[in-house]
């Protein structure tokens, strides 16, 4: 690799740290929530709340990132993101009350949204069209691995939470174990902070703002000077181009000549929410649980979840620009379409029954003598019915707490089969919906209007993704395991035929040449 290539990819993999604090942050509630729900007394849909809050306000973070990146630079946008993660990090873990908790995730929401949409930007705009699908790639890798962080971490401080050793005790991991999950999160955050400061503004936005020269010389040290100034002239004229329309608003990405690129942008946004991946990466340890594996086995299978989506997340990275885009969104959304009916059907094959020598094996201060004589030798078909009994012959609070035992005790079903539908989902996600989508949104949009035209796409796939881990735990508890994975199935298959059917491809074509093509043919 050359010294030019070195050096992008460096830089490209700085940027992307902001995808690594995103995935950390939203992936370390998935520990968090058994032990607030308890804590604090929370309803299902404040436990869907407690998780999506963060989502909300990324939500609004995305509509302002790209407009307030074109002001201050995509850099500037990065160092404070990374100021509110670390905020919102310390915050969270000192959270005495449930809504001290939602406010101190609503602010690191802020900058999740300026870490989803800043970084591919940006990477974009200083990647060489050959190697630009692998860099911008970098940011889904790096959010997978904070995936993955989230989920091992996680796992560790429970472990640590169990132990006897000295150090654990005087830190009161257990007494504090959650916040300590939630705490973790300043220490990257301060690297991050710390790293924006070995990395160039963008070419483009130093073009676009009038500091040609400067811009040219970030593009020479990437791409060398000859190919630097024909992309500086190719920009220049793009942007002359522009003048001669009314200064860019957000109204403009519904003029009709973007109308094709949008429909892409907003089809695939809602797509890669709506087959429930973040219901997977957010409740992964809930959903081991409700197969009856028990805490620490649904901790660790989650750490498995984080393993699975880094690894093929990799694999999407080394094919993106030799297979192309498309042809990883139809391989991906038949995975995910298959394994989320393996779900469906692995769920509703389950019975749940509590005789009394599984009664004995529950190990939880709870009247066992009561439960044997209002649940003991009763077959439930699903989970609905199982957890409704639960609650009545306990109450609300008993029966959310101890839960896992009872499934424990109670379920009938091949765990296995879980295990391997959810990680094949996770594959078929993370090597397709995953990287591919961001990558597109950096291809898609005309530079002129590609600020407001990503934190709109990026606006609608927040907003689902907070629907969806809004409504997860009160679908777990309404519609029962197998509807609710059944439903994300259906929408899959949607997304493939609209795929197959309407997306063109992308690689291997500068961002002009894109820009003529598809906004020509809109």
């Amino acid at each position: 690799m050359d010294s030019r290539k070195v050096y992008v990819t460096r830089v490209a993999l700085t940027v992307a740290l902001g995808g690594f604090l995103m995935g950390f942050d939203a992936s370390v509630i998935s520990g968090v929530v058994r032990f607030i729900e308890p804590e604090f007394g929370l309803s299902k849909l404040q436990l869907g709340w407690a998780v999506g809050s963060l989502t909300l306000t990324s939500t609004l973070g995305m509509l302002f990132a790209g407009p307030l990146s074109d002001r201050l630079g995509r850099r500037t946008t990065l160092k404070i993101a990374a100021v509110l993660f670390a905020i919102s990090a310390i915050a969270s873990a000192l959270a005495q009350t449930f809504w001290f908790l939602v406010i101190a995730r609503m602010l690191g929401g802020f900058g999740v949204g300026f870490a989803l949409i800043i970084p591919p930007m940006y990477i974009g705009e200083i990647a060489p069209p050959k190697i630009r699908g692998r860099l911008v790639s970098f940011n889904q890798l790096n959010i997978v691995v904070g995936i993955s962080a989230a989920f091992f971490t996680n796992y560790l401080i429970l472990q640590w939470a169990q132990s006897e050793a000295a150090w654990a005790q005087a830190l009161m991991i257990d007494e504090h174990t959650w916040r300590w999950m939630l705490g973790l999160e300043t220490l990257p955050a301060i690297i991050f902070f710390v790293g924006l400061y070995f990395v160039p503004k963008s070419p483009r936005w130093q073009i676009m703002i009038g500091n040609r020269e400067d811009g040219e010389n970030t593009l020479t040290q990437i791409v060398g000077p000859e190919s630097a100034k024909k992309q500086v002239s190719d920009i220049l004229e793009n942007l002359e181009a522009d003048k001669e329309k009314e200064k860019v608003s957000i109204k403009e990405i519904f003029h009709p000549y973007l109308r094709y690129v949008l429909l892409i942008g907003v089809t695939l946004a809602v797509l890669q929410q709506i087959t429930g991946i973040n219901a997977v990466f957010f409740y992964a340890p809930v959903i081991f649980e409700q197969s009856g594996i028990g805490t620490d086995a649904s901790f660790m299978q989650a750490v498995l979840v984080g393993l699975t989506n880094l690894v093929f997340t990799i694999f999407a990275i080394m094919l993106i620009d030799k297979l192309g885009r498309k042809p990883l969104l139809i391989g991906g959304l038949t995975g995910i379409t298959l394994m989320m009916m393996l779900l469906a059907y692995g769920f509703n094959a389950a019975t749940y029954e509590l005789d009394e020598e599984s009664i004995q094996t529950i190990e939880a201060p709870i009247d066992l003598d009561l439960l044997s004589a209002n649940m003991g030798n009763i077959t439930y078909d699903d989970d609905v019915q199982f957890r409704a009994a639960l609650t009545e012959t306990l109450g609300p609070e008993a029966a959310v707490e101890f839960e896992s035992q009872i499934i424990t005790a109670a379920i009938d079903i091949n765990p296995k089969l879980i295990l391997f539908a959810i990680l094949g989902f996770v594959a078929s996600f993370a090597i397709s919906l995953g990287p591919v989508m961001w990558v597109m949104f950096s291809e898609l949009f005309p530079l002129r209007v590609k600020g407001f035209a990503i934190s709109f796409a990026g606006f609608i796939n927040s907003a689902i993704s907070f629907l969806v881990q809004l409504v997860f735990p009160w679908e777990l508890a309404t519609l029962g395991n197998s509807m609710t994975f059944l439903l994300y199935g259906i929408f899959a298959l949607i997304g493939l035929f609209f795929v197959w059917r309407v997306v063109p491809e992308t690689k291997n074509k500068s961002l002009e040449e894109l820009e003529e093509q598809l906004v020509a043919t809109s």
